[in-house]
């Protein structure tokens, strides 16, 4: 602080900060803030000290982050604002220089040149900021649509849908999820085109409905990640071209993309013509072993499963190099007609590991037409995935 007196430059922000909600609230703000634009400024956090709390802000102009820390947290004193003001600073600098800071609390003060200098124990150092004036302004969202789920849930709505969506933008809307409100369910639908993956969940709705938006998988992603565990509310506002998340101490808007979401109802097949009721972690081990030849052979990349009596059924692989290989698995049932059906053990996989049951029950239709996967005893969670053909 001397320095900056002495030097005859007024202080704009000075504050003193734990270094460990700081961090905390840095990994947040970093999954906005990107190395790759054209923008310059958003590559930089904008830091806002006053005399209620500090605000750390991130955007890339699809994603932007708002995360707040409050002066004090349960009596206890997290920070102490004597200069309120802002300041951007280089974003993954700033974010190394906290993570390696050898004490648990950190000075922080920004002179009129917008010198940074940041001391922790014997450490200090000195950044060039930039004009916080300059830094995009948050969008306001009008908020008449808005809805409120608990914190899990969304995570797990998150968890079991997006790993579905598709990863190349040939169709750039298949690399969001479809959500969609009507008296009080949220229903989100992900798909690739190969598989596809549903939940539905009852949320609290305070006006209107709202169909086919279609959020990034990408920003979902980043939003399960940050969002603490437990079962607080999330609010969030839904607009024609973006939505907003909002806990207690995180905004998180996104934009939407902008293309209608096909109609996936008319894959779900209405009925089965044979079910199996098979243990969920049994089933995937035995799908692991046999993908380990399955993922060797790349021009014949798929399992093929068929059913051998009604409690046994055979998964099996080969690859020309390596061999091949058979696993049993024993179901606790299996009725209806016969199974001869390939497909992507990968895809399966998938859809076990995010169904948090102890048994599935799976649908098959034909060899060449979609199969389902639910939990026996929840209708809420679907996985559907498409066979290849191989028989």
């Amino acid at each position: 602080m001397e320095k900056v007196v002495q030097s005859g430059q007024n202080i704009v922000m000075k504050l003193t900060i734990r270094r460990e909600p700081l961090l905390k609230s840095i990994n947040h703000v970093m999954k906005a803030v990107s190395s790759k634009t054209t923008i310059p400024i958003l590559t930089g956090m904008k830091i806002t000290a006053s005399k209620q709390a500090v605000v750390l802000t991130g955007s890339d102009s699809n994603v932007s982050i708002e995360s707040t820390i409050p002066l004090t947290d349960n009596e206890e004193e997290v920070a102490e604002v004597s200069h309120p003001g802002s300041i951007v600073l280089p974003g993954n600098f700033f974010a190394e220089l906290i993570k390696k800071l050898p004490e648990d609390t950190v000075d922080m003060t920004v002179d009129e040149r917008l010198t940074t200098t940041i001391r922790s124990g014997s450490s200090e150092f000195n950044l060039n900021g930039l004009d916080p004036e300059e830094y995009p302004r948050l969008p306001k969202i009008d908020e008449e649509n808005t809805f409120r789920i608990k914190t899990d849930l969304l995570k797990d709505v998150i968890r079991q849908t997006v790993f579905a969506v598709s990863t190349s933008e040939a169709q750039p809307v298949l690399t969001g999820v479809n959500w969609e409100i009507s008296d009080g369910t949220l229903s989100c639908v992900a798909t690739d085109g190969h598989r596809l993956a549903s939940r539905t969940v009852a949320v609290e709705e305070n006006a209107g409905q709202v169909s086919n938006i279609v959020i990034p998988g990408q920003s979902l992603n980043e939003l399960g990640k940050i969002l603490d565990d437990g079962s607080e509310w999330v609010d969030f506002v839904v607009t024609e071209s973006q939505t907003l998340f909002k806990t207690n101490h995180l905004l998180f808007f996104t934009r939407l993309l902008d293309d209608n979401y096909p109609d996936t109802k008319r894959l779900i097949p209405q009925e089965s013509k044979t079910d199996v009721i098979v243990d969920t972690k049994a089933f995937l081990q035995a799908l692991d072993r046999t993908w380990l030849l399955a993922r060797e052979d790349r021009s014949h990349n798929v399992v093929k499963l068929s059913t051998l009596n009604d409690s046994e059924m055979e998964i099996s692989s080969n690859s020309p190099e390596l061999g091949k290989v058979f696993e049993k698995v024993t179901a606790r049932s299996i009725e209806g007609d016969e199974v001869k059906i390939s497909f992507s053990a990968k895809y399966v996989m998938a859809a076990l590991r995010v169904i948090d049951a102890p048994e599935v029950r799976i649908r098959f239709t034909g060899a060449m037409r979609p199969f389902l996967i639910q939990p026996t005893e929840d209708d809420s969670v679907l996985q559907l995935v498409l066979p290849v053909r191989s028989y």
